[in-house]
């Protein structure tokens, strides 16, 4: 069996929990020694989420001593810097913002755990109902919907257009969070201002719901070409947090791998999860979108794809090893 990170054996638990030990955040003893037994959670509100709610509804925090508060993650901007300033424990969400943080601004971010991986139809490219786009080539010139500049989205669209031919500069990317794509491609307004998106790049729950909404239609699905099966997103906390940390590190670590567990073999406990914890999404909606895999290890050759990528596509300006992002 694979062993999550930070594991505590079974005597040091005891010994920790008889000592006068640590204090939690409100400067109690907490149970079993844990440093901190509230964590607050940022976890972007699509499908490579689902460890940590599965974790959250099935009491798997609650079984480590956790009290977790899980808060959706719209700007990974503003994400890193709420955790940078030690407002958020623990981030669920893409890695080329982390990778980027930390190679270019030196923010010393850690991968705490790996959370999903891409698979067919969960990372999809949308048109609107009766879009005259009907192949990648038709994407020259028009606007695609991205949540963040520089992230998974973009990356991914950027390597399908350089996979067929074309280049990133050649479409027009813009910035809108992923519960209102579909409406602005509908409406063509978005925070009371026009704006006109002839494409939008989705994971999944937004591509389903966007179909069932909007009557949008898939153009490509982005699982394809140099970044098939690409890692997606992972757990990331601070160095400073993780020091300070260990061992509500390790019962985050033990809670979520359980969690990942489920996920990779239960559709419907991602299906309730989704339902419960992605604002707006359907139980028809859960039932029928594409997932992505939920590994149980942090592989950095896995992971690497992502910052070899970056680096091609002009999103770093160097190589990067992520090895030394990732907790061990």
């Amino acid at each position: 069996m694979i062993r999550p990170l930070f594991r505590i054996p079974a005597a040091a638990a005891a010994i920790a929990l008889l000592a006068a030990g640590c204090a939690s955040a409100d400067g109690s003893a907490s149970p079993g020694g844990l440093e901190k037994t509230h964590l607050v959670v940022a976890a972007v509100p699509a499908a490579d989420s689902a460890g940590v709610y599965i974790a959250q509804q099935d009491g798997l925090f609650a079984a480590e001593g956790l009290h977790v508060t899980i808060q959706p993650a719209i700007s990974s901007e503003k994400v890193i810097q709420q955790q940078l300033a030690g407002q958020i424990d623990v981030s669920s969400g893409a890695y080329p913002s982390y990778i980027h943080a930390d190679a270019v601004s030196h923010a010393d971010f850690k991968i705490l755990a790996a959370g999903s991986i891409m698979q067919p139809r969960n990372q999809v490219i949308m048109v609107p109902s009766g879009s005259p786009i009907r192949t990648i080539q038709d994407l020259r010139g028009k606007t695609i919907a991205i949540n963040a500049p520089e992230n998974i989205l973009e990356m991914l669209v950027s390597a399908l257009l350089r996979d067929n031919g074309m280049t990133p500069k050649q479409v027009h990317f813009v910035n809108i969070p992923f519960p209102f794509m579909a409406l602005t491609m509908q409406t063509h307004a978005f925070a009371g201002h026009r704006m006109t998106i002839d494409a939008a790049s989705m994971p999944e729950p937004f591509v389903t719901g966007a179909e069932e909404s909007i009557g949008a239609q898939p153009l490509a699905d982005e699982d394809v070409g140099a970044a098939q099966a690409m890692p997606i997103s992972g757990y990331v906390v601070t160095k400073t947090w993780a020091q300070k940390y260990p061992k509500t590190a390790a019962a985050f670590l033990t809670a979520l791998e359980e969690a990942q567990r489920i996920a990779d073999t239960n559709p419907k406990a991602i299906e309730k999860a989704l339902v419960t914890y992605s604002p707006g999404v359907t139980p028809t909606e859960a039932a029928v979108m594409a997932v992505p895999s939920f590994p149980l290890n942090t592989d950095p050759v896995l992971i690497q794809r992502v910052a070899d990528l970056m680096t091609q596509l002009g999103f770093l300006p160097g190589s990067y090893n992520v090895r030394q992002m990732i907790l061990h």
